[in-house]
């Protein structure tokens, strides 16, 4: 393949599905460093291989955004469980002029189609799952963000609960903002790190929270280089990976925020109420107290 014709890859399509190149540029937005598809030129690319992501807006606009930078002629392979927006690729990519060769392989829906000469509704996929201003929520979100068109009742639960905090903080996972921007109302806030996995949410929350005492962090909350002898953490940690539940995504927040933390200071989270958290904060905090608890949902302060 020419050097000017690259070969991308969205996010990690399971191994053995689909031919992946050692050098394919990665364009998903949960990858941090990784290309923006948007930024992509138009009929540049020479191949695409897309693990698609399950919310349909979401998903179109990925499938559009590679057909527009590949070549004509070009091959783009997407695949995704059946049950997780698999079923509906097909018609999807036929929706845009494709013809598609679908088959099935561990629970898997993996299509096959070469980009078209002028492939159609591009433009309008891409504007349906494009970044857009809520006037409801009024800030900036983007479908396939977390909770990116309502306002999470977790996130409702802990501003509720969250007292005028002071000094210097970060908010792991911080999606949007909306939490960022209830901490730094209080002028006694110094400096807030606001740290996500997901572009998408580091690009709105730079757009959401006008604040010099701010600083953004595309990155991955666990393992970051962040500031530390912090006197607050504040989050709503993930506890799903892929679609599945995984409990430990949250435990490792909890250790990270306790290691980020001076002596005396506090973690602020957010949990589904099934969550096993107390396990976690218990050993490792000196004192932690459930704050609130309502609609499925408990905010816990944990003091170093």
């Amino acid at each position: 393949m020419a050097e000017d014709q690259p070969i991308f890859v969205y996010a990690a399509p399971p191994l053995g599905l689909a031919e992946v190149y050692a050098d394919a540029v990665q364009v998903s937005p949960l990858v941090p460093g990784s290309v923006r598809l948007e930024d992509v030129e138009e009929a540049s690319a020479g191949g695409a291989t897309i693990a698609a992501p399950p919310g349909t807006l979401e998903r179109r606009y990925v499938l559009a955004l590679a057909l527009r930078a590949l070549r004509p002629g070009a091959l783009l392979t997407a695949m995704a469980l059946k049950d997780k927006g698999g079923a509906r690729i097909g018609a999807e990519l036929k929706s845009f002029g494709c013809e598609v060769n679908e088959t099935g392989k561990r629970h898997q829906r993996i299509c096959e189609t070469h980009r078209p000469e002028t492939p159609t509704g591009l433009d309008e996929a891409i504007a349906a799952g494009a970044p857009r201003f809520d006037p409801v929520m009024k800030e900036w979100t983007q479908p396939g963000m977390f909770s990116w068109d309502r306002l999470d009742p977790g996130a409702a639960l802990l501003l509720s609960a969250l007292p005028k905090l002071t000094g210097a903080g970060a908010d792991l996972g911080c999606g949007g903002g909306r939490i960022a921007r209830a901490v730094l109302a209080h002028p006694g806030v110094t400096r807030l790190d606001l740290i996500d996995l997901d572009r998408r949410a580091v690009e709105a929350a730079r757009v959401n929270v006008v604040d010099a005492r701010a600083q953004f962090h595309w990155a991955d909350a666990r393992i970051a280089t962040l500031p530390e002898g912090l006197d607050f953490v504040v989050m709503n940690p993930p506890f799903h990976d892929g679609g599945t539940e995984d409990r430990t995504l949250g435990q490792d927040f909890i250790r990270r925020s306790h290691a980020l933390l001076r002596k005396g200071g506090s973690t602020w989270l957010v949990a589904n109420r099934h969550l096993p958290y107390e396990a976690v904060l218990s050993p490792l905090f000196a004192k932690a107290e459930l704050r609130a608890d309502k609609g499925g949902f408990k905010v816990y302060e944990a003091r170093k």
